[in-house]
């Protein structure tokens, strides 16, 4: 049982065509122009995901549906059309000269981390729940 365990849990490179669809058409659609230093697969006996690394260092995790779970753009900011309106507006309001340079969404809630520094915690509703800075 222990070999299964130790064998389970592993990370791999994969070619941009071996991602899911939906990971495929995310990257074709909001970043065309980037190059993919690396895509990796994750996989441990309860989950799968995979990882995109663009030669500009900036990061897009998926789950194993393909769905975005995490973006990070550090040399730009996140493309403004995966972000719900209601992050994009409250930041806008409230931050109007930072950007977004990254997006985490798991079922419950979204962070985002601004070029201020900070990171705000929206829950499902998209209420604030926390900030950090």
């Amino acid at each position: 049982a222990v070999h299964t365990m130790v064998m389970a849990d592993n990370d791999r490179p994969i070619q941009v065509n071996q991602l899911p669809a939906k990971a495929q058409t995310f990257i074709k659609t909001y970043f065309k122009n980037h190059k993919v230093a690396l895509a990796k697969m994750e996989s441990g006996v309860f989950y799968k995901s995979y990882d995109v690394v663009f030669t500009n260092g900036e990061k897009v995790e998926f789950d194993k549906a393909g769905e975005w779970t995490e973006v990070k753009c550090q040399q730009s900011e996140v493309p403004a059309q995966i972000i719900p309106e209601a992050i994009r507006t409250y930041v806008k309001t409230n931050y109007p000269d930072v950007k977004i340079l990254q997006i985490e969404r798991d079922k419950k809630e979204y962070e985002v981390k601004l070029s201020n520094r900070w990171e705000i915690k929206f829950d499902s509703k998209m209420r604030v729940i926390d900030i950090d800075d």
